[in-house]
Protein backbone atom coordinates (compact mmCIF):
# COMPACT_ATOMS: atom_id res chain seq x y z
CA UNK A 1 0.00 0.00 0.00
CA UNK A 2 1.50 3.34 -0.98
CA UNK A 3 1.94 6.14 1.56
CA UNK A 4 -0.86 9.09 1.27
CA UNK A 5 0.28 12.05 -1.02
CA UNK A 6 1.61 14.81 0.85
CA UNK A 7 0.84 17.52 -1.65
CA UNK A 8 -2.84 18.56 -0.28
CA UNK A 9 -1.00 19.25 2.74
CA UNK A 10 1.62 21.25 0.88
CA UNK A 11 -1.10 23.01 -1.03
CA UNK A 12 -2.79 24.16 2.32
CA UNK A 13 0.29 25.59 4.38
CA UNK A 14 2.00 27.53 0.99
CA UNK A 15 -1.45 29.28 -0.51
CA UNK A 16 -1.64 29.97 -4.14
CA UNK A 17 1.21 30.02 -6.44
CA UNK A 18 2.05 33.77 -7.44
CA UNK A 19 2.44 33.97 -11.32
CA UNK A 20 5.58 32.89 -13.13
CA UNK A 21 7.73 35.89 -13.07
CA UNK A 22 9.66 36.92 -16.56
CA UNK A 23 13.09 36.18 -17.05
CA UNK A 24 15.46 38.69 -17.95
CA UNK A 25 17.32 41.39 -16.56
CA UNK A 26 13.96 43.73 -15.82
CA UNK A 27 13.10 40.95 -13.62
CA UNK A 28 16.18 41.39 -11.38
CA UNK A 29 14.54 44.31 -9.65
CA UNK A 30 11.09 42.36 -9.55
CA UNK A 31 10.95 39.27 -7.63
CA UNK A 32 7.58 38.16 -6.33
CA UNK A 33 8.04 40.25 -2.62
CA UNK A 34 8.34 43.33 -5.11
CA UNK A 35 4.68 43.34 -5.06
CA UNK A 36 2.97 42.39 -1.87
CA UNK A 37 0.36 40.89 -1.31
CA UNK A 38 -3.21 42.74 0.17
CA UNK A 39 -5.79 40.45 2.32
CA UNK A 40 -7.61 39.12 -0.43
CA UNK A 41 -4.77 37.77 -2.30
CA UNK A 42 -4.40 40.55 -5.22
CA UNK A 43 -0.72 41.50 -6.19
CA UNK A 44 -2.14 45.17 -7.33
CA UNK A 45 0.14 48.08 -5.34
CA UNK A 46 -1.01 50.71 -3.71
CA UNK A 47 -1.77 54.02 -5.29
CA UNK A 48 1.35 56.28 -5.23
CA UNK A 49 3.09 52.80 -3.50
CA UNK A 50 1.69 53.96 -0.19
CA UNK A 51 3.31 51.68 2.18
CA UNK A 52 3.43 53.23 5.01
CA UNK A 53 6.11 52.06 8.18
CA UNK A 54 3.58 51.14 11.06
CA UNK A 55 5.80 48.98 13.02
CA UNK A 56 8.81 51.76 14.81
CA UNK A 57 11.22 49.48 15.33
CA UNK A 58 13.31 49.75 12.22
CA UNK A 59 13.50 53.67 12.98
CA UNK A 60 14.26 53.51 16.49
CA UNK A 61 17.00 51.03 15.79
CA UNK A 62 18.48 53.06 13.28
CA UNK A 63 18.35 55.63 15.65
CA UNK A 64 20.17 53.42 18.25
CA UNK A 65 22.98 53.16 15.74
CA UNK A 66 22.76 56.14 13.78
CA UNK A 67 21.57 58.64 15.92
CA UNK A 68 24.56 60.98 17.47
CA UNK A 69 25.63 61.45 13.27
CA UNK A 70 21.80 62.14 12.67
CA UNK A 71 21.25 64.52 15.46
CA UNK A 72 24.76 65.71 14.44
CA UNK A 73 22.63 67.23 11.21
CA UNK A 74 20.34 69.24 13.85
CA UNK A 75 17.11 68.15 11.22
CA UNK A 76 15.51 65.70 9.26
CA UNK A 77 13.75 65.64 6.33
CA UNK A 78 11.29 63.30 5.61
CA UNK A 79 10.52 63.65 1.77
CA UNK A 80 7.69 60.46 2.11
CA UNK A 81 5.92 61.30 5.30
CA UNK A 82 2.39 60.13 4.35
CA UNK A 83 0.50 59.95 7.72
CA UNK A 84 3.79 60.39 9.87
CA UNK A 85 4.78 56.73 10.62
CA UNK A 86 8.63 57.46 10.53
CA UNK A 87 8.51 61.38 11.23
CA UNK A 88 6.50 60.85 14.76
CA UNK A 89 9.55 58.45 15.98
CA UNK A 90 12.00 61.28 14.85
CA UNK A 91 10.17 63.83 16.79
CA UNK A 92 10.01 61.72 19.53
CA UNK A 93 13.92 61.50 19.49
CA UNK A 94 14.10 64.99 20.23
CA UNK A 95 14.44 66.52 16.76
CA UNK A 96 12.65 68.36 14.06
CA UNK A 97 11.17 66.95 11.09
CA UNK A 98 10.37 67.96 7.71
CA UNK A 99 7.90 66.38 5.93
CA UNK A 100 6.76 66.68 2.78
CA UNK A 101 4.83 64.40 0.03
CA UNK A 102 2.92 64.25 -3.25
CA UNK A 103 -0.39 64.11 -0.78
CA UNK A 104 -1.36 65.05 2.59
CA UNK A 105 -1.87 62.19 4.34
CA UNK A 106 -2.47 64.18 7.77
CA UNK A 107 0.75 65.06 8.88
CA UNK A 108 1.21 68.30 10.44
CA UNK A 109 2.61 70.87 8.85
CA UNK A 110 3.34 68.34 5.33
CA UNK A 111 4.47 70.41 2.56
CA UNK A 112 2.84 68.99 -0.31
CA UNK A 113 5.21 69.02 -3.18
CA UNK A 114 7.22 66.47 -5.60
CA UNK A 115 10.51 64.84 -4.04
CA UNK A 116 11.72 65.67 -7.59
CA UNK A 117 11.13 69.33 -7.46
CA UNK A 118 13.72 69.94 -4.44
CA UNK A 119 16.91 71.63 -6.04
CA UNK A 120 18.38 70.85 -2.55
CA UNK A 121 17.26 68.81 0.96
CA UNK A 122 15.49 71.09 3.44
CA UNK A 123 17.29 69.04 6.58
CA UNK A 124 21.09 68.00 6.62
CA UNK A 125 19.54 64.23 7.28
CA UNK A 126 16.92 62.45 4.83
CA UNK A 127 15.39 59.57 6.48
CA UNK A 128 12.75 57.95 4.67
CA UNK A 129 11.18 54.96 3.41
CA UNK A 130 10.72 55.96 -0.48
CA UNK A 131 8.13 54.97 -2.87
CA UNK A 132 9.60 51.94 -4.36
CA UNK A 133 8.20 52.12 -7.92
CA UNK A 134 10.38 55.28 -8.11
CA UNK A 135 13.67 53.90 -6.80
CA UNK A 136 14.33 50.59 -8.26
CA UNK A 137 15.36 49.84 -11.46
CA UNK A 138 12.43 48.49 -13.43
CA UNK A 139 9.63 50.92 -12.80
CA UNK A 140 12.07 54.03 -11.31
CA UNK A 141 15.45 53.26 -13.23
CA UNK A 142 16.57 54.73 -9.83
CA UNK A 143 15.08 57.83 -10.25
CA UNK A 144 15.04 58.49 -6.86
CA UNK A 145 18.14 57.57 -6.05
CA UNK A 146 19.86 59.59 -8.84
CA UNK A 147 18.20 62.84 -7.85
CA UNK A 148 18.69 62.46 -4.01
CA UNK A 149 23.13 61.71 -4.97
CA UNK A 150 22.81 65.79 -6.96
CA UNK A 151 20.87 67.23 -4.82
CA UNK A 152 23.31 70.01 -2.48
CA UNK A 153 22.33 70.21 1.19
CA UNK A 154 22.49 67.01 2.95
CA UNK A 155 25.53 65.05 4.65
CA UNK A 156 23.68 61.59 6.03
CA UNK A 157 20.82 59.70 4.11
CA UNK A 158 19.15 56.62 4.94
CA UNK A 159 16.80 54.83 2.92
CA UNK A 160 14.18 51.46 3.95
CA UNK A 161 14.13 49.38 1.61
CA UNK A 162 14.04 45.70 0.30
CA UNK A 163 17.60 44.02 1.07
CA UNK A 164 17.61 43.00 -2.71
CA UNK A 165 17.29 46.08 -3.92
CA UNK A 166 21.15 46.94 -4.67
CA UNK A 167 21.46 43.36 -6.97
CA UNK A 168 19.11 45.09 -9.65
CA UNK A 169 21.52 46.27 -12.64
CA UNK A 170 19.03 47.40 -15.51
CA UNK A 171 18.05 50.69 -16.82
CA UNK A 172 21.51 52.18 -15.07
CA UNK A 173 21.01 51.37 -10.98
CA UNK A 174 23.92 49.01 -10.95
CA UNK A 175 26.14 51.81 -12.46
CA UNK A 176 24.81 54.54 -10.37
CA UNK A 177 25.78 52.24 -7.00
CA UNK A 178 29.33 51.21 -9.05
CA UNK A 179 29.98 55.07 -8.84
CA UNK A 180 28.49 55.96 -5.52
CA UNK A 181 27.49 53.08 -3.30
CA UNK A 182 25.65 53.61 0.32
CA UNK A 183 28.62 54.05 3.01
CA UNK A 184 26.84 51.11 4.85
CA UNK A 185 23.92 48.99 5.01
CA UNK A 186 21.92 47.41 8.18
CA UNK A 187 20.19 44.34 7.27
CA UNK A 188 17.30 44.25 9.51
CA UNK A 189 16.99 40.71 11.13
CA UNK A 190 13.47 40.66 11.12
CA UNK A 191 10.43 41.06 9.02
CA UNK A 192 8.62 44.31 8.69
CA UNK A 193 4.99 43.73 7.91
CA UNK A 194 3.73 47.12 5.74
CA UNK A 195 0.13 45.65 4.39
CA UNK A 196 -1.27 44.83 7.94
CA UNK A 197 -2.20 41.41 6.44
CA UNK A 198 0.57 39.63 8.16
CA UNK A 199 3.16 36.69 7.02
CA UNK A 200 5.51 39.23 5.31
CA UNK A 201 7.27 38.36 2.45
CA UNK A 202 10.39 40.07 1.88
CA UNK A 203 13.82 41.10 3.81
CA UNK A 204 14.36 44.87 4.71
CA UNK A 205 17.86 46.91 5.49
CA UNK A 206 18.66 50.77 6.13
CA UNK A 207 20.74 51.62 3.21
CA UNK A 208 22.82 54.38 4.51
CA UNK A 209 25.18 57.17 2.62
CA UNK A 210 27.17 59.75 4.80
CA UNK A 211 28.86 62.17 2.73
CA UNK A 212 31.61 62.29 5.46
CA UNK A 213 32.36 58.70 5.06
CA UNK A 214 32.28 58.42 0.89
CA UNK A 215 32.83 54.55 0.17
CA UNK A 216 33.57 52.99 -3.48
CA UNK A 217 33.55 49.67 -5.41
CA UNK A 218 36.89 50.25 -7.35
CA UNK A 219 39.54 49.74 -4.31
CA UNK A 220 40.30 53.17 -4.52
CA UNK A 221 37.84 53.89 -1.02
CA UNK A 222 36.99 51.31 1.23
CA UNK A 223 34.11 49.46 0.29
CA UNK A 224 30.30 49.33 1.71
CA UNK A 225 29.88 48.23 5.35
CA UNK A 226 27.47 45.38 5.67
CA UNK A 227 26.08 45.22 9.05
CA UNK A 228 23.27 43.40 11.25
CA UNK A 229 20.25 45.32 12.97
CA UNK A 230 18.73 43.51 15.77
CA UNK A 231 14.97 43.88 16.53
CA UNK A 232 16.50 44.18 20.36
CA UNK A 233 18.20 47.44 18.51
CA UNK A 234 15.18 49.16 18.99
CA UNK A 235 14.89 49.33 22.74
CA UNK A 236 17.75 50.72 22.87
CA UNK A 237 16.49 53.66 20.28
CA UNK A 238 14.00 54.43 22.96
CA UNK A 239 17.54 55.95 25.22
CA UNK A 240 18.91 58.00 22.63
CA UNK A 241 18.35 61.90 23.55
CA UNK A 242 19.01 64.22 20.92
CA UNK A 243 22.50 66.63 20.85
CA UNK A 244 21.97 69.87 21.68
CA UNK A 245 22.25 72.15 18.72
Amino acid sequence: MSAPSAKPLFRAISGPALPAQPVGLAGLDAPPAAAPRSADGDTARRALDFYPTAQPEAIRALFARDGARIAECGAVWEPAVGDGALAREIVAMGLPCVGSDVVDRGWPGVEVRSYYEYAAAPARAIVTNPPFCEINARDGRGRWLRHTLNMPGWEYCALLLSWDWPAAVANGLGAMLDAEPFSWCYLLRWKLDFTGAGSPPQRNAWFVWDRRDPRGTDGLLPAPDFRWMNRSDARQGDLFEAVPQ
